[in-house]
């Protein structure tokens, strides 16, 4: 794997709640110029899609806890992919599933995918399940069509593991995020079965890419 097709797993982020339309700017300018993806606040999506039209862009739905109420998460997936969005990562209703109302967590990620033609990656929260709930949400993501699940949002304790990131990736296609903060981070997520990185310090992690080391590693994205 040569730098480029490495760039084009990480997923560089912008999200924290005083972003700003420069921040955004900003993080689109790595991202283009490292050959990065971008991560950024629906409310940015149009400015951002016509800022930089050349990167893939990711937006996110019902973020950070995803409390939303379904019909708002259903439009405003919508919105975000009329607006610009190439990817939309929905978090999942964390105290629905772990009160066992699995229907209603299905329900709500069918309702999203279904509502987009564009790829959905539902963010699992991780850190705040146990090895039993991890493995529910992915199977509601998976049975509703999602592309991706995700590790975190990033907002509550905790980021990606590898422990975690193994289990996901029984499921469906992984992106890890939280707490990603240089290469040799990534690349442990990539070793553990993702197929994407998502972080505030994307560009940090290409221009750490050692291209030995990921000769060297367990990572073979011939076998994906």
């Amino acid at each position: 794997m040569d730098r480029d097709a490495f760039a084009a797993r990480i997923d560089h982020t912008v999200l924290g709640p005083e972003t700003t339309p420069g921040a955004v700017e900003a993080a689109l300018d790595a991202a283009a110029e490292h050959g990065m993806n971008a991560c950024v606040p629906p409310c940015y999506v149009p400015e951002a899609a016509e800022y930089a039209p050349g990167v893939t862009l990711v937006t996110v739905c019902g973020f950070p806890h995803g409390q939303t109420a379904p019909e708002a998460k259903e439009f405003a997936a919508e919105r975000a992919w009329r607006d610009g969005a190439d990817e939309v990562d929905v978090v999942i209703n964390v105290g629905r599933l772990r009160a066992g109302d699995d229907d209603a967590v299905a329900d709500e990620l069918a309702r999203i995918v279904a509502a987009v033609p564009v790829p959905v990656k539902v963010i699992v929260e991780a850190p705040l399940l146990s090895v039993g709930e991890l493995r529910t949400a992915c199977e509601l993501a998976a049975e509703a069509g999602a592309a991706f699940v995700k590790t975190a949002t990033g907002f509550a304790a905790g980021g990606a593991t590898v422990e975690d990131v193994e289990i996901m990736s029984e499921y469906l296609p992984v992106k890890a995020s939280g707490g990603i903060d240089g290469f040799e981070a990534a690349l442990s997520m990539f070793e553990a079965g993702a197929d994407r990185v998502g972080a505030s310090a994307g560009a940090a992690i290409v221009e750490g890419f050692d291209a030995e080391a990921v000769a060297a590693s367990s990572f073979d994205p011939a076998e994906e």
